[in-house]
């Protein structure tokens, strides 16, 4: 992996590895009125020699995850054991706090709302209470993490493929979309998971040239098609111009044969599919609204429903299996940035006996 001229080496597991640099454009965050509930506290433990731990709340209880530290971060499996723990709590620590991950579960817990702009705060604190040189320049590869990564990571720890994968990148909202209420009218946050649909079905026919023409036909009253069954929205906070969203979709469910005689156990593939679809907001980094699609295949010819064509079948079979990949590396990726702000907290302002750095007014 590259490395930034300069960077000073990792620390004993707590350090990560430069970036590589992301043509993505890093905007200011504005702050936004929420609709979410709020997220409880993420609690440390002191880290021992060759591991460390964070415990993980929840309303239903905690687990602790144990994080090997003689590798750097990007390097190592984060996610080596999960066993029950009581609660520990740590001194004025307003972290994050995450679900309570299931042992069952090969895959890391997801990531909580505002793991954002809550490691964006505990940066903060930790060079506000005084860094070293290496501290700092730990501190910025988080910080230039989370202004270039921070869209391919909050869609991807839920599955969704950005990056070259359709829908809409970046995309200005208009000041003519706002209504008299002065946020943009709720309308238009179908249109834009139409538009993002349909980029990301045409987008199949880049991957699949074998059936470029077939791909493309299905955004066509031609033969076989796609139509709306039914589409619903969960708004989280309104959008407002000036601002820039993207808008990625994401099959629900690995698209699995329909069974026909269950007494003969025959089945076709299937004759419908649910997608769900993410609205980012550029200026907030957060999620503007969900939306869950239910959609059908349809013969335009027959004027009826039929099944998906093998073609689409085998390649959304292949999508559903990037989906799970890319869960599992975006939340792998968030999860070694918070152990990297839980370092440097750990050395900063949280160790024994820390006292914070005023400055001196003598003269020298």
């Amino acid at each position: 992996m590259m490395r930034i001229a300069g960077q000073a080496p990792p620390l004993s597991g707590f350090g990560i590895p430069a970036l590589p640099a992301v043509p993505r454009e890093t905007e200011p965050i504005a702050t936004a009125p929420s609709m979410e509930p709020g997220d409880s506290d993420l609690h440390q433990q002191q880290p021992t020699m060759n591991s460390m731990s964070t415990t993980f709340l929840s309303p239903g209880g905690s687990a602790r995850v144990w994080l090997a530290s003689a590798r750097p971060l990007t390097q190592r499996p984060l996610f080596l054991a999960i066993s029950s723990s009581r609660l520990f709590s740590s001194k004025n620590n307003s972290e994050l706090s995450p679900s309570t991950p299931d042992a069952s579960s090969s895959l890391p817990p997801p990531p909580p709302q505002r793991w954002i702009s809550d490691l964006r705060v505990r940066v903060g604190k930790c060079l506000m209470f005084g860094c070293n040189e290496t501290q700092i320049a730990r501190a910025a590869l988080v910080m230039r993490a989370l202004a270039t990564e921070w869209r391919d990571l909050l869609a991807g720890s839920e599955g969704y493929l950005t990056g070259g994968r359709g829908g809409l990148d970046g995309r200005e909202i208009a000041w003519g979309e706002q209504d008299t209420f002065g946020h943009v009218n709720n309308v238009n946050y179908f249109r834009y998971a139409e538009s993002a649909r349909v980029n990301w079905v045409t987008n199949f026919a880049v991957h699949d040239p074998e059936n470029r023409e077939q791909w493309l036909e299905l955004m066509t009253p031609k033969s076989t098609g796609l139509i709306m069954r039914g589409i619903k929205a969960d708004f989280k906070f309104p959008l407002v111009y000036p601002d820039k969203i993207s808008v990625y979709h994401r099959l629900s469910s690995p698209p699995l044969p329909e069974v026909t005689n269950l007494n003969q156990g025959e089945s076709q593939p299937p004759s419908f599919f649910t997608l769900t679809s993410l609205v980012l907001s550029h200026n907030h980094r957060r999620i503007a609204c969900r939306l869950e699609e239910d959609i059908v295949i349809y013969d335009y010819i027959r004027g009826a429903k039929t099944a998906m064509p093998p073609f689409m079948s085998r390649v959304l079979e292949g999508v559903w299996r990037e989906q799970e990949r890319e869960t599992r590396r975006a939340r792998e990726r968030v999860w070694e940035l918070v152990a990297a702000v839980d370092g440097l907290e750990r050395e900063t302002w949280n160790r024994e006996g820390a006292v914070e750095d005023l400055g001196t007014a003598k003269r020298t």
